[in-house]
């Protein structure tokens, strides 16, 4: 029986055009369109310095992790970040009032940037203010006098950083690869609507083969497995096919770690099949309004790690970061993003980690609230 109702759940969902058109043919398109748009991009934008200055005060002057820390990150060279200006604070209203300096850096015991406006500098400029402030105390406790090892120890931590320092200075940041990222993720939650579908098949309240199955002697968590390993197969099918055209047909290069970026894309496959089968089971409803939601969640998710601008995540991760930390999206490129920017892979399996615990949660959910529907009304 499981056999035969897998065959049957896969030619059903195979044959739904509906269906199809968000599993293989929508990201194909989504991601033409972002070939046609950013193809251009690494030729015509290549990451400039960025203009800072820095107050000059006594607490500045007398704080040699605040020195050094930006001595090595404006010093000449592949990793240089920011073309420094030090000066009084008239002075530094002044060059930023004239947008001269993308903001400055006041430091009288405590650290203090000021900025005009929101953008992709100000933001590089706080976040290495940030992880300087992270490091304080780490560095602090090496200060005897040996400059080197100040020097060694802000390296250390900058390559090892989770920030976007290093990506960014060695001019490894690819706009074109966030979006494609961003896609892979979008596309994994899309599976989704799949498992909605299958499972709504199977409920008594939703369709005549629900009712059959009420009622019928075969355990309905047969029926649920086979059904949601029917989706699993249909949507990997539409996961590979996506990877084939990017990588053969628009040329997009992930990177040494593709066997990495295929796992990661298969578990994330397997959280957007958990966030549907916990929608079809929790929201009572019809099949318009539950695959609104799922879609709902997943363009909002995509929003918020980033698919739409880079910029979002990090106010995201800055102001409220338990939002992406339970966004199976930016789980997804959370994940993608270590790969092609960190040295380890650490923040990897955290993201592979998260992501099942995501997707056991739901599924467990789902579990309990199907043992628990009974239609004595059907």
């Amino acid at each position: 029986m499981f056999f035969h109702n897998f065959k049957y759940s896969l030619k059903i969902l195979l044959k739904n055009r509906m269906l199809i058109f968000w599993t293989f043919a929508f990201p194909i398109i989504l991601g033409t369109f972002f070939n046609m748009a950013f193809s251009n991009i690494e030729n015509s934008e290549k990451f400039d310095c960025i203009n800072i200055a820095i107050v000059e005060t006594q607490e500045f002057n007398d704080n040699e992790i605040y020195k050094n820390a930006f001595k090595e990150l404006s010093k000449n060279g592949d990793n240089k970040l920011f073309n420094i200006k030090y000066v009084d604070e008239e002075k530094a209203k002044e060059l930023l009032d004239n947008e001269e300096i993308s903001g400055y850096l006041i430091y009288n015991g405590s650290s203090k940037i000021v900025i005009k406006k929101n953008g992709v500098n100000e933001t590089i400029f706080k976040t290495a203010v940030d992880e300087i402030n992270q490091s304080y105390g780490v560095i602090n406790d090496l200060i005897q006098n040996d400059t080197s090892k100040i020097y060694s120890k802000i390296q250390d931590i900058l390559k090892q950083s989770d920030s976007n320092i290093i990506d960014i200075s060695s001019n490894k940041l690819s706009y074109t690869m966030i979006e494609y990222y961003s896609l892979i993720a979008m596309s994994c939650m899309y599976g989704g609507i799949l498992a909605m579908f299958v499972i709504n098949q199977n409920l008594a309240n939703m369709s005549n083969k629900g009712k059959r199955v009420s009622v019928s002697p075969t355990k309905k968590s047969t029926l649920v497995f086979s059904g949601v390993l029917a989706s699993y197969i249909t949507q990997i099918l539409g996961i590979l096919l996506l990877f084939l055209y990017t990588i053969f047909v628009l040329k997009v290069d992930y990177g040494q770690n593709l066997g990495l970026v295929i796992l990661l894309a298969l578990i994330g496959s397997f959280a957007g099949l958990s966030l549907g089968t916990g929608v079809a089971t929790l929201v009572k409803s019809n099949d318009n309004v539950k695959s609104s939601i799922i879609l709902s969640i997943t363009m909002v998710g995509s929003f918020l790690a980033g698919m739409m601008g880079i910029t979002m995540k990090y106010v995201v991760d800055t102001n409220a970061p338990i939002i992406n930390k339970i966004n199976p999206v930016s789980m997804i490129t959370d994940g993608l993003y270590s790969l092609y920017y960190y040295p380890t892979l650490d923040r990897y399996w955290f993201d592979i980690t998260s992501l099942l615990v995501f997707s056991g949660l739901l599924i467990l959910i789902s579990a309990i609230q199907l043992r628990r529907q009974k239609y004595d009304s059907i």
